[in-house]
C-alpha cells in the first residue's frame, strides 16, 4: 500500500509558546487548517501563558540553521514563515538559509513584543532585521506599533513606503492596536498597488492572531497563490479563527485556528482493561 501523498510544506522559524496560542503551535495549526503541513524549528524557549511572557531563552544560531536546512533538503518546503527571532545572533543564520534557498517565498511576522505588550526585540535585533533580513523578504506583515518602531514613520502609508524603499516587495500593515470600531489591513506593494480589507472588531483579547494570520498567508504562499490572493483569503480564514476562539486560559483568549473542525468530542474508546470479559 503506497502511502498518501503529503500536502505542500512550509518551514516555520520561531519561538515556542506553552500555553499553543502563539508560535510554533500557532503556525502548525494555521498551516494546517489551510491545507498545507507545517515543519517547525525553534528559536526560542519562552515561559509565558496567556496573561503575557515572563522568560525568553534564545537557542543557538548555528542549530537553529542547521535544523532548517535539514528540514529543507529533507522535505522541500513550498514556503518560509518567520516569526519570534529571540535576538540578533540568530538573524545571520536565517539570511544564510533563505540566501540559500531564493526560490522560496518568505514572510516576517516581526514579533516585537507579545500580545500582553512585553518586549522582545532591543534594537540590536530591530538593526540586523532592516539590515540584513528585510531585504530577503517577500512579505512583511508588522502591526502598526511595529511598522513605526521598524520604520520611523507614523502614518500607515509612510510607514510602508519607507519599509518597501528597503527592497521588500509586499507589506501588510494590520490595525489591530488600533482604537478604532473596525480593525483595517493594509496591503502595499512596491508596484504602487494597495489593497484594503476591514473587519469588525471582536469585543476580547487574543493571544497570537498575529502568528495565526502570517502562517495562514504563507501556507497560501506555498500553494500557489499571489500574495494579494493569500492575504486576503488569510486574513478571513484569521477573523473566523478569532470569532471562534476558546477561553483556554484566565487571560487573552485563543484562536481556535481548527474552528472547521466538529465540534464535539470523540467517542470515548474503552481502555483494554474496562472491556466486558477483559482477562477472563
Amino acid at each position: 500500500m503506497h502511502p498518501t501523498p503529503w500536502p505542500p510544506t512550509v518551514l516555520c522559524v520561531g519561538g515556542h509558546d506553552p500555553s499553543g496560542g502563539a508560535g510554533i503551535l500557532a503556525d502548525a495549526e494555521a498551516v494546517r487548517a489551510a491545507g498545507a503541513f507545517a515543519l517547525t524549528v525553534v528559536t526560542a524557549l519562552t515561559d509565558q501563558d496567556t496573561c503575557g511572557l515572563r522568560h525568553l531563552y534564545p537557542q543557538p544560531a548555528a542549530q537553529v540553521e542547521a535544523q532548517c536546512r535539514a528540514l529543507i533538503a529533507d522535505s522541500n518546503p513550498r514556503a518560509i514563515k518567520i516569526g519570534l527571532i529571540g535576538n540578533e545572533r540568530l538573524v545571520p543564520a536565517l539570511c544564510a538559509v533563505i540566501d540559500a534557498n531564493p526560490q522560496l517565498p518568505v514572510v516576517l511576522d516581526p514579533v516585537l513584543a507579545s500580545g500582553a505588550g512585553q518586549q522582545l526585540a532591543n534594537q540590536a535585533l530591530i538593526d540586523a532585521i532592516l539590515g540584513c533580513l528585510l531585504r530577503r523578504i517577500t512579505l512583511v506583515t508588522p502591526n502598526l506599533p511595529e511598522a513605526r518602531q521598524l520604520s520611523g514613520a507614523v502614518d500607515a502609508a509612510d510607514c510602508a513606503r519607507n519599509l518597501l524603499a528597503r527592497t521588500v516587495p509586499w507589506v501588510l500593515i494590520t490595525g489591530t492596536h488600533a482604537d478604532s470600531a473596525d480593525v483595517t489591513n493594509r496591503l502595499y506593494g512596491v508596484d504602487g498597488s494597495a489593497h484594503t480589507a476591514t473587519w469588525p472588531r471582536l469585543p476580547a483579547d487574543y493571544h497570537g492572531s498575529g502568528c495565526t494570520l502570517a502562517s495562514a498567508i504563507a501556507a497560501r504562499l506555498a500553494l500557489g497563490m499571489p500574495v494579494p490572493q493569500a492575504v486576503a483569503a488569510a486574513q478571513a480564514f484569521t477573523w473566523s479563527s478569532l470569532a471562534h476562539a476558546w477561553r483556554t486560559g484566565r487571560c487573552q483568549l485563543t484562536p481556535n485556528r481548527l474552528y472547521t473542525l466538529p465540534a464535539d468530542p470523540p467517542p470515548e474508546v474503552p481502555r483494554p482493561g474496562d472491556q466486558a470479559g477483559a482477562g477472563r
